[in-house]
């Protein structure tokens, strides 16, 4: 679980710290410092609803009953699976235009006033602040309530996020960040595959789906759970040693759909006759 809890903490929280160092480097060139004073509260104001959430997520289900606590957690990975998989499209298509999107809406605060300021700043991060809160808590279950790796993870995930976004914003450091969202997408895409395959067993475990006891393999003798190689498989891509065919089939699917669509190049925008015409002469 460590592996990927920290991939998800240094993809959201990279995310959220580009998103704070965008909003702060045009305050800043723009001479108009006085409003950080406004984009800060609203950034700790995210950040502390998403602490908050993922704790009252993970620490109050324990008063549910087991069906009950199977349900929320079968529930909130799936949750978890599709915010995750929006979350990777949604970074493939706007990693060119985020900051210019951003920039637009910070100056359209600007004219409204400090509100609309401190209020942009707390969507801009909370959105990635509550998904992470959700990853969180389905990571937690599927470490069966061993919750020391998941938030270790996570912490170093987030802390290097942040570090790295300090970095690019002083220009310490350069790198090809649409590859660096390219390739941790490809890895979340099978994490996310796990995520589902767990939320399922979970679905199953409390009933609300059939099939629990129908299995697509059983590999408790070669590639046991507590060996080290089995621990590793679990901790990156939420391996089960006894898979249901349920769990299989909709790994193997999200896995066959998501991924290659992920992969698929995206297709350049042709130029309009007049300008085509134009080039030419």
């Amino acid at each position: 679980m460590l592996f990927s809890s920290a991939l998800i903490g240094l993809r959201e929280g990279l995310e959220a710290a580009l998103v704070v160092s965008i909003l702060v480097a045009f305050l800043v060139k723009t001479e108009r410092r006085h409003a950080l004073r406004w984009v800060w509260p609203g950034v700790g104001a995210a950040v502390l609803l998403s602490i908050a959430v993922g704790a009252v997520l993970t620490f109050t289900t324990n008063q549910l009953t087991f069906e009950h606590q199977e349900l929320l957690g079968g529930s909130l990975s799936i949750v978890a699976v599709v915010f995750v998989t929006a979350m990777i499209f949604w970074m493939r298509k706007a990693a060119k235009s985020i900051a210019a999107e951003l920039r637009g809406k910070m100056d359209d605060a600007l004219d409204v006033g400090p509100a609309a300021v401190l209020l942009l700043s707390f969507l801009a991060v909370g959105r990635e602040g509550l998904e992470t809160a959700v990853f969180f808590y389905s990571t937690v279950q599927a470490a069966q309530k061993e919750t020391v790796q998941p938030l270790i993870g996570f912490t170093v995930g987030i802390a290097a996020a942040v570090v790295l976004a300090y970095l690019l914003y002083k220009g310490a450091v350069r790198f090809n960040l649409s590859k660096f969202f390219t390739i941790t997408g490809v890895l979340l895409v099978f994490v996310a595959a796990g995520v589902l395959g767990y939320g399922l067993h979970d679905l199953q475990e409390a009933a609300f789906l059939p099939g629990i006891d129908t299995l697509a393999f059983d590999a408790s003798a070669t590639l046991p759970e507590t060996s080290w190689y089995g621990a590793l498989l679990k901790g990156i891509f939420n391996y089960s040693q006894q898979t249901t065919v349920l769990q299989a089939v909709a790994w193997v699917a999200y896995v066959a759909i998501v991924l290659p669509l992920f992969l698929k190049p995206s297709k350049k925008t042709a130029p309009a006759p007049a300008a085509a015409a134009a080039s030419k002469e």
